[in-house]
């Protein structure tokens, strides 16, 4: 089920004074350059460029706020055409909006009729931003074109960026001077071109400045990632409560579902809240030493959450920022000791071997600079692990599995991984982690400490099994023929469950009755599908027809003539 693939040196940098660096709020805004000028213009470029900027104030531009109710997820203001090309302005121009509340650099969308001249559409997100009603008086100052752009373009001829670059990369993301198309063929650049060891340092550094950070003031620290694609797997949930219940301190931070029947947050939000400040991370984890929370409610890493949303609709993702984009989170957080989990197998992330051996290979060193042990494990990510997929379902598996009983392979998973980091911060010797690890469910302890850290978190730490949210609608499905169940797909499994309503609906999903390599006959139980309506019952059955999961082995492959 796994394989050991290896770990960083077994020397870790502990953590400073106490305290935390920044608490819940707006997003951190780091200051440009990073003491890199130099490497971003010359000083005769600097001085035409401040020129210009200040040629541009010299400029009056006075508008009307129009308030449009309508939220784009971006900074995007609408000028009237003919006035914005008086001023030398143009579709996709950046421009600095000042209000008597402060200013933000905008994406410039023009319009013959919408806004008459005079005016400024303002959509929602701006309006909130700045405090803008219907009628207010703004100012529109031209900006030159960011520094990054140029950069972008360098990584897109094959050149190797210096921290600095990268840096102002970052720094130009977070203030919203990019352009969707510039953040997008940034990204594009990195997958065609690939990233060097040290431009991933600079970058998961960069990120981890971009937004707040974690910090406790004690040790061990440590945590825990999957690369993702197995449904269900809901491991954290269960290494947690175990870490913690031997005195490691292990501040979670998950996401939440994309693509996915349900995020390890929207799972554990069954049974507590999971939006915290910064401030209220570090009291449960210093109180409890364990937490499972949502890592977008603390503003942690925060260009990591912009890149991502540039990501996910190009089903792009770049090494080198798959790389940052974990290391900076587990960085973020303090984290000291690392386990890693690659899946692998048909239809997850990862392939083959050689791909998991040279993304784990990377990992470790890519942490080790960190000062950060890192250790891969490869595990067989093939088919789905426990036996719920959906919030409510997933919650169910992981109480049986904390009470002693559950799952079978979602137990032995979460052990293997609670023992490795056991072993890496050297709590017990080399090979006894997994049993450390069991002995923590079979004595109860990691169901006490769990219900703890529900009770910190908000929840109800008396909160029982028959408590679960499962959706009453339910239609089995059965095997209409005889044979061996040679593969159960985890992307359609998923999207029968998100048909379902998942994780919208916390009592939707699948809940699975077979394992790869199991025999069945017809009229055999596989699978349920639970939904909280008719009507989503319906769409889910509708959905077999284009996404039936499971399959049956085959004796023939081909014919030849």
């Amino acid at each position: 089920m796994m394989a050991l693939f290896g770990k960083g040196e077994k020397k870790a940098k502990e953590t400073g004074n106490s305290g935390l660096k920044t608490g819940k709020g707006p997003e951190k805004k780091p200051e440009a350059g990073r003491n890199n000028a130099h490497h971003i213009f010359s000083k005769e470029e600097a001085e035409k460029r401040k020129k210009k900027e200040e040629l541009w104030e010299h400029k009056k531009y006075i508008v009307q706020a129009r308030v449009i109710d309508i939220s784009t997820g971006k900074n995007v203001i609408v000028l009237n055409e003919g006035e914005a090309m008086e001023n030398d302005i143009y579709s996709g121009y950046r421009i600095d909006l000042k209000t008597t509340e402060g200013q933000m650099v905008c994406i410039v969308d023009l319009s013959r009729e919408m806004v008459k001249k005079g005016e400024v559409g303002i959509f929602g997100d701006v309006a909130h931003a700045l405090h803008i009603e219907e009628g207010s008086i703004l100012q529109i100052a031209k900006m030159e074109r960011p520094a990054s752009v140029e950069f972008i373009k360098k990584k897109l001829d094959g050149d190797t960026l210096d921290d600095g670059q990268i840096h102002t990369i970052i720094t130009d993301l977070m203030c919203n001077r990019l352009s969707e198309a510039e953040l997008t063929a940034w990204i594009t650049s990195t997958y065609i071109r690939g990233m060097s060891e040290d431009e991933i340092v600079s970058l998961t550094h960069s990120i981890v400045e971009s937004g707040n950070q974690l910090e406790l003031g004690v040790t061990p620290i440590a945590d825990k990632h999957c690369i993702g694609g197995v449904a269900g797997n809901r491991t954290t949930m269960v290494l947690v409560p175990i870490l913690a219940a031997a005195g490691i301190y292990i501040p979670k931070t998950s996401s939440r579902a994309i693509t996915s029947a349900s995020g390890t947050a929207d799972t554990m939000e069954v049974l507590a809240p999971v939006d915290f400040s910064v401030e209220e991370m570090k009291r449960i984890v210093l109180k409890t030493h364990g937490a499972i929370a949502w890592g977008g409610g603390m503003n942690l890493a925060s260009a990591d959450d912009k890149l991502i949303k540039i990501r996910n609709p190009l089903s792009l993702d770049p090494r080198g920022m798959l790389l940052a984009s974990i290391l900076a989170k587990k960085k973020s957080v303090g984290a000291q000791y690392v386990v890693v989990d690659l899946p692998l197998g048909r239809g997850v992330k990862v392939a083959n071997m050689e791909e998991a051996e040279k993304l784990g290979s990377d990992f470790i060193k890519i942490g080790k600079r960190l000062d950060m042990i890192v250790e891969g494990l490869i595990t067989d990510g093939s088919e789905p692990v426990g036996n719920g997929v959906g919030p409510g379902l997933e919650v169910r598996d992981v109480m049986q599995v904390l009470q002693g009983t559950g799952p079978a392979d979602l137990k032995t998973k979460s052990c293997l991984l609670a023992g490795k980091i056991f072993e890496l911060v050297g709590k017990v010797k080399e090979g006894e982690g997994f049993d450390t690890a069991m002995t923590f469910l079979q004595n109860g302890k990691a169901w006490t400490k769990m219900k703890e850290i529900i009770g910190e978190q908000g929840g109800n730490a008396n909160f029982k099994e028959s408590d679960i949210p499962i959706g009453q609608y339910k239609h089995a499905v059965k095997a209409d023929k005889e044979g061996k169940i040679s593969h159960i797909d985890n992307k359609r499994i998923s999207k029968i469950a998100r048909a379902a309503g998942a994780p919208r609906n916390r009592g939707a999903g699948v809940y699975l009755y077979r394992l790869k390599g199991d025999r069945v006959k017809p009229g055999d139980l596989l699978f349920d599908i639970h939904a909280e309506s008719e009507a989503a019952l319906d769409y889910a059955i509708k959905a077999l027809e284009v996404w039936y999961p499971i399959e049956l082995e085959k004796m023939l492959l081909g014919t030849l003539r």
